[in-house]
């Protein structure tokens, strides 16, 4: 069969869109309080940076239940054009608002800002379009992003390579040779969580923690690839493997579940306490939750709730960091801010990144979609007929 064909999408897990939703907005909530935070021990919404460990998982098995069973009627060439499609139009608007929002972070966190001529910021802009990784020597902000105007970019250079990945080599492993790579690459999970560091690279590594990936550094590059390749891959063997979990009030039951994981606090001085719980998190509580989720099934207004999440989840992560540069930014020039005023301020930065992300949506990221998948994917291809 020819694989010019265009290929409709696939019906939705809607549970798995919704839970998407619940991780992306404590995502937020976690950013938000961070601002304020004196170290990873003792940030409000402990384990939230988790959440991109768990996007992983969705995507991995998202990705399987799409496309494997397509390879017969798509090429690699249209699978790529594909997720570009989905991807990248919200790449590059992060890129933009971040571009605008740029001068507006300066504060003494952010020392290269003011360094930096509207010419340079405008290459990184280009950049980060391309999702061409900046350099650390490139820095224009002072944390060495992959992407210094909208750090969250990091995880999506990481998808994409995960996607390459998929199509190039990994679709074409059997049932067992899926199972040994997922094994060998929890072996790299729990290297990084339990500070294990066979390479001894993590050099400025937060110990017995899942955090880094977002620098091109080698101990940056190194956690980046442990967080990436078990998550995904694991969700891809959870599709092919189709042992799902029913359960009463999925939506609910496992929303609850992923919050108690991200917002777990510290459960012990003893750093390897957390290493634990982290590597238990990502190895089992993850899939778990991904197989109820895709097992159960969802009525009622809680179908209006999965589809609102589902939407706002990729746009709400790729443009909300911005705001929170600005925040940094607020929180340096008002050290002694009251409480009430840090509540509102925050609280509006909440309700703006929601507002941007649902703007995002509908006014760009929806009709650019539209629009490529009319002008690009679908051109010279034959419309399946049902």
């Amino acid at each position: 069969m020819s694989n010019n064909v265009y290929l409709e999408s696939k019906q939705r897990y809607e549970i798995l869109d919704g839970l998407r939703g619940v991780a992306a907005m404590l995502v937020v909530c976690y950013h938000l309080f961070e601002t304020y935070s004196k170290g990873p021990a003792e940030q409000v919404l402990n384990h939230s940076y988790l959440a991109v460990d768990f996007f992983f998982v969705l995507s991995g098995f998202v990705i399987g239940y799409a496309y494997d069973d397509r390879w017969d009627r798509m090429s690699m060439k249209n699978f790529f054009k594909r997720r570009l499609v989905r991807l990248h139009p919200m790449v590059i608007m992060g890129t933009i608002i971040g571009a605008l929002f740029f001068y507006l972070g300066d504060c003494p966190q952010f020392r290269l800002i003011m360094q930096t001529p509207w010419w340079l910021m405008l290459l990184m802009m280009l950049l980060g379009f391309t999702m061409i990784p900046a350099l650390t020597k490139w820095d224009i902000r002072g944390w060495s992003e992959t992407n210094p105007l909208n750090g969250p970019t990091w995880s999506l250079m990481w998808e994409y390579l995960a996607n390459i990945l998929y199509a190039v080599f990994i679709r074409h492993f059997s049932k067992t040779g899926l199972k040994i790579f997922v094994f060998l690459s929890a072996l790299l999970t729990i290297n990084i969580a339990m500070n294990i560091d066979v390479l001894g690279i993590l050099k400025f590594h937060a110990p017995y923690t899942m955090i880094g990936g977002w620098s091109v550094t080698p101990d940056q590059l190194y956690i980046g690839i442990s967080r990436l390749l078990y998550p995904f891959f694991m969700g891809l063997l959870l599709s092919r493997m189709h042992k799902l979990i029913k359960v009463r009030a999925g939506f609910w039951w496992c929303s609850l579940m992923v919050a108690a994981v991200l917002v777990m606090p510290r459960l012990s001085s003893e750093l390897w306490v957390n290493g634990i719980y982290e590597s238990a998190s990502i190895l089992i509580l993850f899939p778990l939750i991904v197989s109820m989720g895709a097992g159960s099934s969802v009525t009622g207004k809680s179908v209006k709730y999965c589809k609102f999440l589902g939407e706002i989840s990729y746009p709400l992560y790729i443009t909300h960091y911005p705001l929170i540069y600005m925040q940094m930014s607020w929180a340096a020039a008002h050290p002694n801010a009251p409480l009430g005023t840090v509540i509102c301020v925050s609280a509006s930065i909440f309700l703006l990144a929601i507002g941007i992300a649902y703007s995002s949506l509908k006014l760009y990221d929806l009709p650019v979609r539209d629009w490529l998948k009319k002008h690009w994917l679908m051109k010279d291809a034959i419309v399946k007929a049902n």
